[in-house]
């Protein structure tokens, strides 16, 4: 029998911090709901019934046509900075957090976005359209399967609702779920308004809850949660940089506490290798391009450290607190290169090997993606030159293929070969499975995107199923899939992702 998570399942951590938090409302249903996509994956770690998910009563559920019985819908009040300028008051405009499930890994908050307005909604409209829910949820899953911080996407539920954006579209709800859904901006906004018991609030709820460890330590409590948000961030960055991910919007009230990649909106994974990629069209001063990631998450929690301010015995206490950023942010990136180019441990000298080749790439706009995957798979025959097999040199011919600096990048794989042999305990073979287990095969390109979603506007969700598939393997060469990890064609350069995707 198809059954709903029973009431008791459900806990309202967030809704007991008291009415200064939120504002207790229930979702705007949206008629005849079809289910579109969900992870069954996340789906069986919050216990629940796939059937159930996929039948009416369940895509009414996680439509928010009929919630389960035992939630509480309610949207979270915050403010923040966006493009570097004070926005003031903010808050869940389109997202209604109906409770938290618990897990083996503890309770997640589970969040319909795009469930109907809020007094936080502004001049939205409270909802979201297919072609964001489509992405959101297939780059929340991508980003789980490559191992970066996420919140994670449940399920999609379409409906045929009109709803306008640079051109009317059909609505849409994805389900979002994360440990918590608290951001930088909560902080600002307690901080912000002088409303400091709430804050101190906040930051002890968070304390406790999730980073118990500042209560261990010595010093101010408060000044060792920036600390400890900080390093994770610094991690955050560092993966996102290594793996090419420009996020496009990194306001601060899209800046997760738990350091959390968090709010898919005009993101995209490189093409061509260009640290000045700017992905947003809306982002015209190019504040948030993809070379200026690590700063701006610096910047925002410079902004954070403001805010916990008020519950600090000294501004110098949230100066120290930032400064480990700066040294963990680029360890953590050189790391992060070691290991794409298959070495196990950092030596002095490896950051010298790792620009002068992002500089190669850059000068060619080499693929990024492609090109760690290819030097994966030819890093046994540049380690051993003795294999001069046909095989061996046509992985070889397929890295240096991809630059018209044949010359300059030989001299670089030369380096890279003499590193390498250098290595604690090389084993060409090892190398290589580590390697191909670091640079995935798949990422969800723009273009991946775009096609999956024009075949679901049309009603065809194959291609949306297929690639979501892809995703969730991402380092597996998965046979008849090589369309998903080819060069992207001509008119992906023309696609154009703006705030409102």
């Amino acid at each position: 029998m198809l059954s709903p998570p029973a009431a008791d399942r459900w806990s309202h951590r967030f809704a007991e911090l008291g009415e200064a938090f939120h504002v207790p409302l229930r979702p705007t249903p949206l008629p005849a709901p079809y289910p579109v996509a969900h992870s069954p994956a996340l789906a069986a770690d919050l216990g629940l019934d796939t059937d159930w998910l996929c039948s009416p009563e369940g895509v009414a559920a996680f439509t928010g046509n009929a919630l389960p019985p035992g939630t509480r819908p309610l949207a979270s009040v915050y403010s923040g900075h966006q493009f570097g300028q004070w926005a003031g008051q903010l808050g869940d405009g389109r997202a209604i957090l109906i409770g938290e499930l618990g897990t083996t890994d503890g309770p997640q908050e589970v969040q319909l976005k795009g469930a109907g307005l809020t007094p936080f909604s502004r001049m939205g409209d409270g909802r979201a359209v297919l072609r964001s829910s489509i992405r959101e949820f297939l780059c929340s899953e991508a980003m789980h399967a490559l191992g970066i911080p996420t919140t994670r996407a449940l399920c999609i539920t379409g409906s045929d609702a009109p709803v306008r954006r640079e051109e009317i579209e059909t609505s849409a709800v994805v389900t979002r779920v994360a440990p918590s859904f608290i951001r930088f901006g909560h902080f600002e906004h307690f901080s912000h308004n002088g409303q400091h018991d709430q804050l101190r609030q906040l930051a002890d709820f968070v304390i406790d809850t999730f980073y118990p460890a500042c209560r261990e330590q010595a010093g101010n409590p408060y000044a060792r949660l920036l600390e400890a948000v900080s390093e994770r961030t610094a991690e955050l960055m560092a993966q996102w940089q290594a793996v090419g991910f420009c996020h496009g919007v990194m306001n601060t009230d899209n800046m997760s506490i738990l350091g959390l990649t968090l709010d898919y909106g005009p993101f995209q994974f490189l093409d061509g290798y260009n640290p000045a990629h700017i992905c947003n069209h809306t982002d015209r001063g190019g504040r948030y391009a993809y070379q200026r990631q690590p700063q701006i998450a610096h910047w925002n929690l410079y902004c954070l450290g403001q805010a916990l301010l008020p519950l600090m015995d000294d501004p110098q206490q949230a100066l120290d607190a930032l400064q480990p950023y700066r040294q963990q942010f680029p360890a953590a990136l050189q790391r992060r290169m070691n290991a794409k180019l298959g070495l196990s441990a950092v030596q002095p000298g490896d950051e010298v090997l790792t620009e002068s080749l992002m500089q190669l790439l850059a000068q060619g706009a080499v693929d990024f993606t492609i090109f760690w995957r290819r030097l994966s798979l030819a890093v046994a025959a540049y380690a051993d030159p003795a294999q001069d097999t046909r095989g061996t040199l046509a992985a070889i011919e397929a890295v240096r293929d991809l630059f018209v600096q044949r010359e300059a990048f030989d001299a670089w794989a030369l380096a890279w070969h003499e590193r390498l042999r250098a290595d604690t305990g090389f084993d060409p073979a090892a190398t290589q499975a580590r390697m191909l287990a670091t640079n995935p095969q798949v990422v969800l390109r723009n273009h991946l995107g775009e096609i999956a979603i024009r075949h679901a506007r049309q009603g065809d969700l194959a291609p949306l199923h297929r690639l979501q598939a892809a995703l969730a393997q991402p380092f597996t060469a998965l046979p008849g899939h090589d369309d998903l990890a080819d060069f992207p064609p001509d008119w992906a350069a023309h696609i154009e992702i703006s705030c409102s995707s």
